[in-house]
């Protein structure tokens, strides 16, 4: 469905008293009566602290159609996730599996939605801003620390618009302020230069919140200088397009800002958790290695109907496992292959030659990174690490998942996504029409930002610390058996790398993205690293020519054995670099501002 908005209408706002905070609604600037109930423009900006509230309300204010954690753009887009669901027609991102059909108008709705909603975040950002400048005096001693909290709220929603349509339009306080929305271009700043105004408002807010708030859930010192390192880290490969980007185009200064702020994150309260899996179970949601998360609650935490529900992965949970199991953000069997093992390391070179999977009970010479079993879930293994509840033959028992669990197995197989599902015996949230939870989604969690780190320190030349850090990762992973998977052991292998692996740049270069990939599987961040690499057309292109050839065997409910064949739709795939590094700017936004947007190459 299409947005029909102009951007110039998410400034037009109404303020909507809501407990303690506020929220914003669009208006018609044609109705000219006040509602009852809606308190003027001018009264809630005299409350900056509430306008701060609602700008951090907008984080999780999201929908499956434009989730916030972008996983249709970080996962479906490269070669880890599947899209899922019922068929390829079931929503818009099928598109972004293969790439050949992507258009303004195609995933024109959910494209429109997201471009909207990341303006109305920005919008209350900008609102917080001038409320502060304006009625500040009410803040006292806090009056800068919520000013740089309302400006590292501007700089994430814009870093999501930077990366995904490069050249965005610049609104600011000043622009909201004049009423000069319909009049500002995207094209007035290059990509570097939004770059920088995004490091401004980050590095504002780094010089000025403290180390640690009183309110978990704000943004912090710390926070900001993970921030700060993404953006250098990204700044520092090129602009992404593939003429642009790349190890022939490493700013090494911008390097050394990423080492800079992640010594900060080092430094700080933050750590890695000790157990992988634990990172992504709701009780641990808060923990030590969560730098910086989009807070999500159950409504027994905060006394409403519902919660305040993860809305981005609402159709992200497997078939016959949640009341309402759409069965999305399907992991490939790429991904999977790519956590084998030989003597405890990665299969650099072969790791595709052949299908494979492992069997519960049954292992095999063929041994896996435990990662695995903490971040898909596999016919035959416990769901989340628990047997589930099944009724057959009009019995009830508990079984592992099966060939049962997978809603559309001749398109999409029978792999599922565990890192953003509780265990079922947690419960859902909400679950009417779609099932909802109430996980955190991570902006930044430690080992994220380490491995940035090891990243920057590589291009840096300074090998051994950046293995060190490799290596920290993949003990933890290593450690990692016992407490969930022990089902598992027998099937698991994972070793450290030894210096002679991190001989030469090019050696570590490698080591560490598939480490990055194994680490930070399903989290959303596969396609943006491949781009920022540089790398996203042979990468992509390669995977398309096998993943169309799908296949797997296993055992349904009543232990009949099953092959099924799938993922032929990506016989129409292709990746065309100098064109797909970016996404297209929708219709709708060109259509409603015309010939103020300029269209992305070659759309």
């Amino acid at each position: 469905m299409f947005m029909n908005t102009k951007i110039f209408k998410i400034f037009c706002a109404g303020i909507v008293s809501c407990s303690f905070a506020v929220t914003l609604t669009s208006c018609d600037k044609f109705i000219e009566e006040e509602p009852r109930g809606v308190i003027s423009g001018g009264e809630a900006m005299s409350e900056p602290d509430k306008m701060l509230t609602a700008a951090y309300a907008k984080l999780g204010d999201d929908w499956y159609t434009y989730p916030f954690n972008l996983w249709p753009y970080g996962d479906v887009a490269s070669d880890d996730a599947m899209k899922g669901g019922s068929g390829t027609g079931d929503t818009e991102y099928h598109h972004l599996e293969i790439w050949t059909t992507l258009s303004a108008l195609n995933p024109g709705g959910h494209l429109d939605e997201l471009w909207y909603q990341l303006y109305c975040s920005v919008s209350r950002c900008n609102r917080a801003i001038v409320s502060i400048a304006q009625n500040g005096d009410k803040l006292g001693a806090q009056r800068v620390v919520r000013e740089a909290e309302a400006r590292f709220l501007r700089a994430h929603f814009y870093f999501k618009l930077v990366q995904l349509w490069y050249r965005v339009p610049w609104i600011d306080e000043e622009v909201y302020s004049s009423h000069s929305e319909e009049q500002t271009r995207n094209d007035v700043f290059t990509h570097e230069e939004l770059m920088e105004k995004i490091v401004a408002d980050l590095k504002f807010a780094y010089d000025n919140l403290p180390e640690q708030q009183a309110d978990g859930g704000r943004a912090d010192k710390i926070a900001a200088a993970a921030y700060l390192a993404q953006c250098y880290l990204y700044m520092a490969w090129g602009d992404g397009y593939e003429a642009n980007t790349g190890v022939s185009h490493i700013n090494q200064d911008y390097m050394r800002k990423v080492v800079e702020y992640t010594d900060v994150v080092k430094a700080s309260r933050y750590d890695y958790l000790e157990d992988f899996g634990d990172i992504f179970l709701p009780e641990y949601k808060n923990s030590k290695e969560s730098v910086f998360a989009v807070q999500h609650s159950d409504y027994t935490d905060d006394n409403t109907l519902y919660g305040r529900n993860n809305w981005s992965n609402m159709l992200n949970g497997c078939a016959g496992v949640w009341s309402m199991g759409h069965d999305f953000h399907k992991p490939t069997q790429n991904l999977v292959n790519a956590f084998k093992t030989k003597d405890g390391l990665p299969m650099f070179d072969n790791y595709n030659d052949k299908i494979d999977y492992p069997v519960n009970g049954a292992p095999t010479a063929q041994k896996w990174d435990p990662r695995l079993f903490h971040t898909v879930g596999i016919p035959s293994f416990p769901y989340k690490y628990e047997l589930l509840d099944k009724t057959v033959g009009g019995q009830s028992v508990k079984l592992p998942m099966t060939m049962n669990n997978s809603r559309t197995p001749a398109v999409y197989g029978y792999y599922t996504s565990l890192k953003e599902v509780p265990q079922r015996s947690k419960g859902e949230t909400f679950h009417n029409p779609w099932q909802h939870f109430a996980m955190n989604d991570y902006v930044f969690r430690y080992t994220d930002v380490m491995l940035m780190r090891a990243e920057a320190l590589i291009e840096l030349n300074q090998l051994g610390e950046a293995r060190q850090i490799i290596n920290d990762i993949r003990q933890r992973a290593k450690n990692s058996i016992d407490k969930h998977i022990e089902y598992a052991k027998n099937q698991c292998q994972i070793e450290l790398y030894p210096a002679s692996d991190f001989a030469t740049k090019e050696q570590a270069r490698l080591r560490l993205q598939w480490e990055r990939r194994l680490e930070m599987a399903m989290e959303h961040t596969r396609y943006f690293d491949l781009r920022r690499w540089g790398i996203a057309s042979q990468t992509l292109n390669k995977f398309f020519e096998t993943a169309q050839n799908g296949v797997f065997t296993g055992t349904n409910d009543e232990g009949k054995k099953e092959t099924q064949e799938y993922g032929k739709y990506y016989k129409d795939a292709h990746y065309t670099s100098g064109k797909n590094e970016y996404f297209p700017i929708p219709y709708n936004q060109l259509y409603y501002v015309p010939g103020l947007y300029t269209q992305n190459k070659n759309y």
